[in-house]
């Protein structure tokens, strides 16, 4: 909607409608009783008036007609004044500047579109020095301010007058916007104070510039004022010119070469080589060879027929080639056979990968349902488990043994939602989403897809990848997947799509429902012996360019390099160790010198350096308070020694080792339930008042949390008050309640695995994990005893022994009935 506001209309300079051209008139003041010091103000939009300037100005709101209309049946003088922001429709006192012009109204005029204006002659300028009133009216006392006048043959002054009227004349001459008038105007006029004013008035500079020149007293400093400001209007325009000249040169050269393309096509037509029509040929006939749908088709065709209407020369017509190109690269049902032989996908899976039964009987099951029945929506298959157990390999096992063709894509650290869902390709540099541009480059509609590390995807402001892959995988949304460059639908249905992660926590839940897990466990020592015999030795002398006889390593080697040098689940950490040994012998080979082939472990040593994870082994110690538990991470399982101690205090409890919030709460229930003990252990209640407690858990450094150190904290605590020693080579794992229930955890297999490595022969969990146990294959609990609790209670008696340590608490407590 278009503003009505009052402004100035420069007749015959900006405004060539205007009838009235912009005159100069005389600066007298008004007689005696045809001004009075309550001065009514008439604010204007973008425009400064200055005195002798007569001109007529178009009035939009209400209040300032009104104002107008009143002061014209009365001594028709007014305050005309500037508002310092356009957009205040209602401007009060404080709304305006504090200088302006008092101008006597002439005229008053009726527009033939029923609007108002009149017709002001500047008087004398003013300074605001009080509002007497806002309401009806803006009305103001002010201070008349006299123009201070050079001497009448002041030679700086006719100087500075003739170089304004040059330049003001040169600008009028370079701005396309003012009129011819003001030009004749500036020439002819000689009233040298007149034409500063006038200038001032009707040249198009800043509202803020127009300011200081009003505000400006000596009207040789006001000149010298106005020409700096009209020499810096002067550059601007020559600037602005020389910008126009360049474009045009550019526009001249762009039309030259645009008319020799089009005289180069003619005589190509001509010839009958046409390189625009060629190109599109080409594409019309290998659109024919697609076997898509015919939706598909129709679109693609309406698409071609965009491209040919479009100038070759046009930045869009690359834009569109591409896309089509796009469309035609993508294998629209196009697919690889699959292979349905059970027992060769079988043999296949085994000989990449020893172990993973579970996730072998889960393929050959999907395999042997698609053989039956001749098709089914790919499942949606998440392997989970600690790094380095072949997870990601397992993609490449699967795609061999189905012979599909095979692509992964790493998400670890992904943030940008386009990079699933790609961009509309009204953007440079456009391009489809990682999943079409890999099906796009093995030109298969049915391959195996691993998405690696899915539990990583991150979220910014771009997006979030982890909601754009509910569609893809959701076998019941992804036969219709729509990329964003593509813009039609796409059938994901046929890919099998296999994701991996190492932990569940940090997967969006809508995510994790859509996928069918599978617990992909670390493994035994004996198994990591084998993996290293079978694939890991290979590979690795292979890589270095050493024969099997050249380095012999036998089955102790193998295990005392797992045992002491690595701490994994998986077996990438062994794989690293058995290069650095292969890599030490091949220096040997290179350098001529004799060395005996068979690895021992005192070879080991001096390659790898003293042991360095001994220290992880089950420990047998006689101090009470000390107790071993098992705890669950990312790189698998691991045993977690509890330590407490006591000192002289009041009762205190304090806690170390870097524990998270959980960790720390289950310390504190651990504290009130020994408490709540008291009479059962016979643990004097005094001792609780007299003596602060220390809860530490080694390696500071690395941050620990969850509930399952709640049993192995509360034995601690137990042993510690009745200084009673822990039975032997047992280790423990459970949540407490603050009643002494005991709850069930997770990560169970891994634990075990931690426990058989660190020596440990019994381990103590609650009685509903008993059904996990049950689940693990025979050969990982072999040589362990399982105790399964409901309470605490019960873990006393099983753990506790009678025998007591040196009592710490001295005499002077008395023994408990």
């Amino acid at each position: 909607m278009q503003q009505k506001n009052e402004k100035i209309l420069l007749s015959g300079i900006i405004d060539d409608n205007a009838d009235i051209i912009s005159i100069l008139g005389d600066d007298s003041l008004p007689k005696d009783g045809d001004f009075k010091n309550n001065l009514h103000l008439v604010p204007l939009r973008n425009s400064v008036f200055f005195p002798q300037v007569v001109t007529p100005i178009f009035m939009g709101r209400k209040k300032s007609i009104d104002v107008i209309k009143k002061k014209y049946s009365e001594d028709r003088i007014i305050g005309v004044v500037t508002q310092k922001k356009t957009s205040i429709e209602e401007p009060m006192g404080k709304d305006i500047f504090t200088y302006g012009t008092i101008a006597r109204i002439i005229k008053l005029l009726e527009m033939p579109d029923g609007s108002q204006s009149a017709i002001i002659q500047g008087i004398s300028r003013f300074k605001i020095e009080e509002f007497i009133s806002e309401k009806p009216f803006l009305v103001a006392k002010v201070k008349l301010l006299k123009d201070v006048l050079p001497p009448k043959n002041d030679e700086e002054f006719n100087a500075i007058f003739t170089n304004i009227k040059n330049v003001a004349t040169n600008v009028i001459e370079m701005d396309p916007n003012v009129g011819d008038d003001a030009l004749m105007a500036v020439k002819n006029m000689e009233d040298k104070v007149g034409l500063v004013n006038f200038i001032c008035s009707n040249l198009d500079f800043s509202v803020e510039d127009k300011q200081k020149l009003i505000k400006i007293s000596n009207i040789k400093k006001r000149a010298l004022k106005l020409l700096s400001i009209l020499s810096l209007e002067v550059k601007k325009l020559e600037l602005r010119g020389d910008i126009n000249v360049k474009v045009q040169q550019k526009l001249s050269k762009n039309q030259k070469d645009f008319f020799l393309q089009q005289q180069i096509q003619e005589i190509q037509k001509e010839l009958g080589d046409d390189p625009i029509s060629k190109e599109a040929g080409e594409l019309k006939q290998k659109a024919k060879t697609k076997k898509w749908s015919e939706k598909v088709k129709t679109f693609f065709d309406k698409e071609m027929q965009r491209l040919e209407r479009i100038n070759h020369m046009s930045p869009e017509y690359g834009v569109q080639l591409s896309y089509l190109q796009t469309l035609l690269d993508l294998p629209w049902n196009e697919k690889t056979k699959d292979n349905y032989d059970l027992k060769r996908a079988q043999e296949i899976l085994d000989e990449d990968h020893y172990g993973l039964e579970k996730v072998k009987e889960r393929i050959l099951e999907y395999l042997a349902v698609l053989k039956l029945k001749g098709n089914l929506k790919s499942p949606i298959i998440c392997l989970y488990g600690p790094p380095g157990v072949g997870k990601t390999s397992l993609g490449k096992s699967v795609a061999k043994s189905l012979n599909r063709k095979y692509a992964r894509m790493s998400l670890g650290g992904m943030h940008d939602e386009a990079e699933i869902r790609g961009h509309r390709k009204t953007y440079i540099g456009a391009m489809p989403g990682r999943i079409i541009q890999n099906l796009k480059k093995l030109k298969s509609s049915n391959p195996v897809f691993v998405l690696d590390e899915i539990d990583k995807i991150g979220s910014d402001f771009r997006g979030d990848p982890a909601s754009a892959l509910l569609e893809v995988l959701d076998p019941e949304q992804n036969n219709s997947f729509v990329d964003n460059y593509i813009e039609i639908e796409y059938d994901l249905s046929d890919v099998l799509f296999i994701a991996t992660a190492n932990t569940l926590s940090t997967i969006n839940p809508a995510l994790l429902d859509r996928m069918e897990l599978i617990d992909v466990t670390g493994y035994l020592i004996e198994e990591k012996v084998e993996i290293a015999k079978r694939h890991l030795i290979p590979k690795q002398l292979d890589i270095h360019g050493v024969n099997k006889k050249q380095c012999i390593f036998n089955d102790d080697v193998i295990k005392f390099i797992g045992e002491n040098y690595t701490r994994e689940s998986g077996v990438r950490e062994l794989d690293k160790k058995i290069a650095s040994v292969i890599r030490k012998i091949a220096k040997e080979i290179a350098f001529e010198n004799s060395y005996e082939p068979k690895i021992t472990t005192e070879k080991i040593i001096d390659f790898l350096g003293s042991p360095r994870f001994s220290k992880n082994k089950y420990e047998a110690t006689n101090v009470a308070g000390i107790v071993t538990g098992l705890a669950w991470t990312a790189f698998g399982g691991q045993i977690l020694t509890i330590e407490a101690v006591v000192s002289r205090g009041n009762g205190k409890l304090n806690l170390t080792g870097n524990l998270g919030k959980v960790m720390s709460e289950s310390a504190k229930i651990a504290l009130e339930f020994v408490k709540s003990r008291f009479r059962l252990l016979k643990i004097h209640p005094a001792i609780f008042n007299n003596w602060d407690v220390h809860i530490h858990v080694p390696e500071g450094a690395i941050p620990k949390d969850g509930p399952s150190a709640g049993i192995t904290m509360t034995t601690a605590l137990a042993s510690l008050y009745t200084q009673r020693k822990i039975k032997p080579f047992i280790a423990m794992t459970g949540e407490i309640t603050l009643t002494g229930k005991i709850l069930p955890v997770g990560g169970i297999k891994e634990k075990i695995l931690a426990a058989k490595r660190a020596g440990i022969k019994e381990i103590v969990l609650s009685e509903i994990n008993k059904s996990d146990i049950e689940e693990i294959a025979t050969k990982y609990t072999k040589g362990l005893i399982f105790s399964y609790v409901k309470t605490m209670d019960e873990v006393f008696e099983k753990v506790l022994l009678t025998e007591k340590v040196e009592n710490i608490f001295k005499i002077g407590i008395p023994k408990i009935k």
